[in-house]
């Protein structure tokens, strides 16, 4: 039997890289998957085939994760087509890197926005269904900046930090009712958007992580779903650094 055979799982920002790497291993595994982006496309048609092509159901719901008014909506519509959600991944984010001498409100709110109160939309949403059935995990894509911090990120690093400290304390809020809280926090993880730095850059990066490479979405989504099965029945509230040992 698969670990997730007969769940459902959300993944916010499932589109590409990370969270559709999420949606995959988890749907591998005999999750059904709805996932949400800002628009569908095509990308959002291939990860539909894709799930259905893995035997599972799969489909994309248009939102923005930052607004709650837009959550409510998704997480009604999944819940009367799926069923139930047995698992929330938080996954929705964005950069808007810079010094915070040139960093302007609005990319500071940006950032806030999409990465963390998302988090707040979805886990607040979705926590009923959960607290019904008396059972769920919720999984948050924090970052290790968000433990370390890093300069030209303090937007980014103050959303990530943020996700860790709301994965905690909702861990205790609803353990009592068999709900798990847990987040992961990658390091340098190759997707669209890293592959397009310089190879210097690059090479540089790997030079700093003991395993000498960078991560793919794989390794993050094998976290997530170590965290989102049975395997992980006794873990909450846990911060799972997937970074090659970058951050030790």
């Amino acid at each position: 039997m698969k670990l997730l055979e007969g769940k459902t799982a959300l993944v916010t920002g499932g589109n590409r890289g990370i969270g559709r790497a999420i949606a995959l291993t988890l749907g591998r595994e005999g999750a059904n998957v709805a996932f949400t982006d800002l628009a569908y496309d095509e990308n959002s048609k291939s990860l539909e085939d894709e799930l259905r092509k893995s035997g599972v159901k799969g489909k994309m719901y248009v939102s923005d994760a930052s607004k709650l008014g837009q959550t409510e909506e998704v997480v009604n519509k999944v819940v009367e087509e799926f069923g139930t959600i047995d698992v929330l991944v938080n996954n929705a984010g964005i950069t808007k890197d810079t010094l915070l001498m040139r960093m302007t409100e609005e990319q500071w709110d940006a950032v806030i926005n999409v990465n963390l109160k998302s988090v707040f939309n979805f886990t607040k949403v979705v926590q009923p269904v959960m607290l019904k059935q008396k059972s769920g995990s919720i999984v948050n894509i924090s970052s290790v900046v968000g433990v370390s911090g890093n300069a030209g990120q303090g937007n980014y690093a103050a959303s990530k930090a943020g996700i860790i400290g709301f994965t905690k304390s909702i861990a205790k809020e609803v353990g009592s009712r068999n709900i798990r809280c847990n987040a992961v926090a990658p390091g340098f993880i190759i997707t669209e958007m890293t592959d397009k730095l310089p190879d210097e850059v690059k090479e540089n990066w790997k030079k700093t992580i003991p395993l000498r490479r960078g991560g793919t979405p794989e390794d993050v989504a094998n976290v997530v779903l170590f965290l989102a099965s049975d395997l992980s029945s006794y873990v909450s509230g846990q911060v799972i650094n997937v970074c090659g040992a970058m951050l030790t």
